[in-house]
């Protein structure tokens, strides 16, 4: 009697197999992401003591310190660099929680319009101002981004679009910190100076500095509405790292076009993302947020948690800052920076004192 033959089975990978590979990934990446979560406490543990330092500050300044005093262990190496890319885009995507559209709306139309002049003018013109001083096109827009929309996150978001060299993002996140920190004292005092009220100087400290954080810190200076004004109008600029993503994205896809190169011979046989998945993830947390349906528990644990895991990519990031990168890199990215802190300062001061 015929019997058929029956199908070939695929023969699944036993679960030990698998078990095995994720025990040996954890234990290499472990010994790093251990250092980083200690790092990330206490730069938490210093803000409780003086609520006006940021903790991704702390962070990174521990980083640097690290690495140009000591030789860390090569073991510690992986779970560093894992912390550097995954555990900040995993920041970046909480982030979103922090972020209610009917906040932003509430500001009217004149404030929105504002933040758009901030992102779109302070990028066009430290673009334009970094040719000017030569150079490189991925420096000069990591610079662009983070000084213009949200600091660190930022520059890590169009690296997630653009893979920078490492050296170029750390230089960023490295500018982004010193002169989102100097901004800390200047803002209150020429506010002060000028006499702003504290919803029009809270506007301006939104406005015009690099991170979530550092406005924080200025707000609580300026006392009275400031702080909440501040932080609102921070967010809207925080909200616009969404489409200018998805426009770099498609101008990197045209430059790859125009240059010969199709999707079988770029970056590794693929096109870069027009928009990185954590971004998208970022804008699925804003809509889920403005939706209402968040416990208020649930947004101050995500706000501890991600300021936990962007302190911890901080200091990951300022172990890759060694001294001699500044000599090498030379002071054309300092005036770049300054220069880019300085119209995204003028344009949201203009834009505030004419809505005001």
């Amino acid at each position: 009697m015929y019997r058929p033959t029956p199908a070939p089975r695929s023969v699944p990978v036993p679960r030990r197999r698998l078990a095995g590979c994720f025990g040996a990934r954890v234990a290499t990446l472990a010994p790093g992401l251990a250092l980083c979560a200690v790092v990330a406490g206490l730069a938490l543990a210093v803000t409780l003591v003086v609520p006006t330092i940021s903790a991704l500050l702390v962070a990174i300044v521990v980083g640097v310190v690290v690495r140009n005093t000591m030789r860390l262990p090569r073991r510690l190496e992986p779970g560093i660099a894992f912390a550097a890319k995954p555990l900040l885009r995993l920041g970046i995507v909480l982030l979103g929680l922090q972020l209610v559209v009917g906040d932003i709306l509430a500001l009217g139309p004149g404030m929105v319009v504002v933040v758009i002049a901030i992102v779109v003018g302070g990028i066009a013109a430290t673009l334009l101002i970094g040719r000017w001083l030569g150079i490189g096109s991925t420096q000069r827009l990591l610079v662009a981004c983070g000084f213009s929309i949200c600091g660190a996150a930022a520059v890590a978001a169009v690296d997630g679009v653009v893979e920078a060299e490492e050296e170029e993002v750390v230089t960023a996140v490295a500018l982004v910190v010193i002169f989102g920190t100097l901004m800390i004292p200047i803002v209150p005092f020429v506010a002060g100076l000028i006499g702003l009220d504290a919803d029009e100087a809270g506007m301006w400290a939104g406005g015009s500095v690099h991170e979530v954080a550092q406005v924080v810190a200025i707000g609580g200076a300026l006392g009275g509405t400031a702080l909440g004004v501040a932080v609102v109008v921070k967010l809207a600029r925080v909200l616009m790292l969404a489409p200018v993503m998805a426009v770099i994205g498609l101008q990197r896809r045209r430059a790859l076009a125009k240059a010969g190169e199709d999707a079988s011979g770029a970056r590794g046989g693929k096109l870069p993302p027009l928009v990185p998945l954590f971004v998208v993830g970022f804008v699925a947390m804003v809509a889920i947020r403005s939706l209402g349906v968040v416990p208020p528990q649930v947004v101050a644990g995500a706000g501890v948690a991600q300021t936990v895991l962007l302190a911890a990519a901080m200091f990951a990031l300022g172990t890759g800052v060694r001294f001699s990168m500044f000599r090498r890199v030379g002071v054309k990215p300092f005036v770049l920076a300054g220069a880019s802190t300085l119209v995204v300062s003028a344009i949201a001061l203009g834009g505030v004192l004419l809505v005001g």
